[in-house]
Order: structure tokens, then sequence, then C-alpha cells
């Protein structure tokens, strides 16, 4: 079965442009398909959300340091790359410190385990049983 196109979908969802016999082909296939049905609403609600949008619902202003930076890479001026800062992340030396602790107990208690396992069927064994070597 050969589904709507992605980008036919979407031109549905605008619904920008008169039906075309390719659209009454394609609204039939999703009136019986539900993975086609499923995308083209999806895609309708984005469109509606997107035409319905305020500019109360937009995200902040970025930072000018950001539109500088979109001008300097739309400009194609070369420039020289950025130097990471390296700044030290408390949080993850923690859990790097949090991971290593696990993993020595995690360890340190297998070990223990099967010691304790080895005493065990050590102390079962009679001088006497013929498995006692």
């Amino acid at each position: 079965m050969n589904h709507v196109d992605p980008s036919h979908l979407v031109e549905l969802a605008l619904g920008n442009t008169p039906r075309t016999a390719a659209d009454t082909e394609a609204l039939h296939h999703i009136a019986h398909c539900a993975r086609c049905r499923d995308d083209l609403h999806t895609m309708t609600r984005v469109v509606e959300a997107a035409r319905t949008a305020e500019l109360i619902d937009l995200p902040t202003t970025p930072p000018a340091r950001v539109w500088h930076r979109i001008t300097r890479d739309l400009s194609g001026e070369p420039t020289a790359p950025e130097r990471p800062r390296h700044t030290p992340d408390r949080r993850k030396r923690a859990l790097l410190a949090l991971l290593t602790l696990a993993t020595a107990a995690a360890v340190t208690a297998a070990h223990c385990s099967r010691h304790r396992r080895a005493r065990q069927q050590a102390a079962a064994r009679l001088p006497g049983d013929p498995g006692c070597s």
C-alpha cells in the first residue's frame, strides 16, 4: 500500500491550493488508512496552532548575541572558531563519583557473595564425603 507523501499531507493540511485529482485520490486513501489519517490530523492541528498563535504565545526574544551569530553565519564571513569554555560542572563530577562508588560497591558485593558461597560449600562437605577433595 502506498501511503500519501508527507509533503502532500502538508499541502492538504495547509489547504492553500484548490483541490486536484491527486488530492481527491489522497483523501480517498486517507479515509481508509489510519496511519495517513493520523498524520493528516496531526499536521492540521499544527497548522491551526500556527495560524492562531499570537505574539504573546511566542518565546522571549533571543539575546542580541544570537542575532549577531546568525548574521555572521549568513554573511559567510570567515571567523575564528570559538573556543569552548571549560567550566567544571559539579553535577557531572558528583555523578561520575557516585557511579564509580556504585560500581566499586557492586564489584565488592559480588566478590563477597562468591567468597561466602565458597565457604558455605566447603563447610557443608564432611571429611568422609566423596565430593570433598
